[in-house]
């Protein structure tokens, strides 16, 4: 099983080009400035072919697979803990870690899974205060993966477009994982967690 693992070829962040038939791309443009956008776009089907060798492109914000625009400021103040988080999974998982680089010098390719989680990450803080943001990582950290799932499938059914901020569940996640307190031990408090997740049961396709 292990050899078998080992041989599975993975790029970017544990995106399986053979393998997979969904995934999401992170563009990073060069440069510091903390007023640059990083676009985060999703890719089915055809539109994977080469997707880690794709080199940076411009996106119009209408492009219905973007979903994330976000400046480099906020993006650098959770992409390390986001990156971290990530590869304790990959390695959970047997899969070859990657280390964050603030400038990849090209388009970074992600498992599915870990790019639905982001983009809940990116649209709890792309309108909040900067100084919010250690308490969105601890409240997202606080939920389980299969939460933060649902919360993208919920999110995408209505407001999944990169332009459509501030209303929705985009309004939602950011008032309950950037706004709302986080309580040392708990994260996100049960009110929270009720109001953001509801009664509805957990059922996703893996």
């Amino acid at each position: 099983m292990q050899r078998a693992t080992a041989a599975r070829k993975v790029i970017g962040l544990g995106f399986l080009p053979e393998e997979a038939r969904h995934g999401f791309l992170i563009d990073i443009p060069k440069g510091s400035a903390g007023g640059d956008m990083i676009c985060i776009t999703e890719h089915r089907g055809s539109d994977l072919d080469h997707l880690g060798a794709r080199t940076s492109n411009t996106v119009s914000p209408g492009d219905p697979s973007l979903r994330v625009i976000i400046d480099r400021a906020r993006w650098l103040a959770l992409a390390p803990a986001f990156w971290e988080e990530s590869n304790r999974r990959l390695r959970a998982n047997g899969l070859p870690t990657a280390k964050f680089h603030k400038n990849p010098g090209k388009p970074v390719p992600v498992h599915p899974s870990l790019g639905k989680e982001l983009c809940i990450l990116c649209w709890a803080v792309e309108e909040a205060s900067p100084a919010d943001i250690p308490n969105a990582l601890r409240n997202w950290e606080a939920l389980a993966p299969e939460e933060r799932w649902w919360l993208y499938t919920m999110t995408i059914a209505t407001t999944g477009q990169a332009m459509q901020k501030g209303i929705g569940w985009r309004k939602a996640l950011r008032a309950a994982i950037a706004d709302n307190p986080f309580i040392k031990g708990e994260g996100l408090s049960p009110k929270a967690r009720r109001e953001l997740l509801g009664h509805t049961q957990l059922m996703l396709p893996l």
